[in-house]
């Protein structure tokens, strides 16, 4: 597990622009549960992707005109519980962290894994989320 001050800040980033933390499996399961959709931020310490999936995740929110209904985050290595429970969701994709996941009423609809975000630059990853936006939610 990764200590809390390299994390902190990390997660801040994210929280502090509106994402919910999903702190607990019982945190996942009840959103996931809720009508709508629920974009979830797998967050990671790993500079190479992370580093433009965080502001990639937060300029799609800001900039698109469809928004899913719950915007959510929970950070790999970190938030244990609830990133297992999150990946349960995920299958049959692999664990990847970072990643961005898109529901539909609790069911996937939109992923992008880590090996879709090394690379690309934050706009690239906004422009993924916000075409999933249009298509996905209301």
């Amino acid at each position: 597990m990764y200590p809390a001050e390299i994390v902190v800040p990390m997660k801040e980033e994210l929280t502090e622009n509106g994402f919910t933390e999903l702190l607990t499996a019982e945190d996942v399961e009840n959103t996931l549960k809720e009508k709508g959709t629920t974009l979830v931020m797998i967050n990671s310490v790993c500079g190479c992707s992370a580093g433009t999936a965080r502001p990639g995740a937060i300029m799609s929110v800001l900039n698109a005109a469809k928004k899913p209904d719950h915007i959510t985050t929970t950070f790999a290595g970190f938030d244990v519980d609830a990133v297992k429970k999150v990946r349960e969701h995920l299958l049959p994709y692999p664990p990847s962290s970072p990643a961005i996941a898109l529901f539909k009423d609790g069911q996937l609809v939109h992923m992008i894994e880590r090996h879709n975000i090394e690379g690309r630059s934050a706009q690239m990853i906004a422009e993924n989320l916000i075409a999933a936006f249009d298509t996905h939610c209301n």
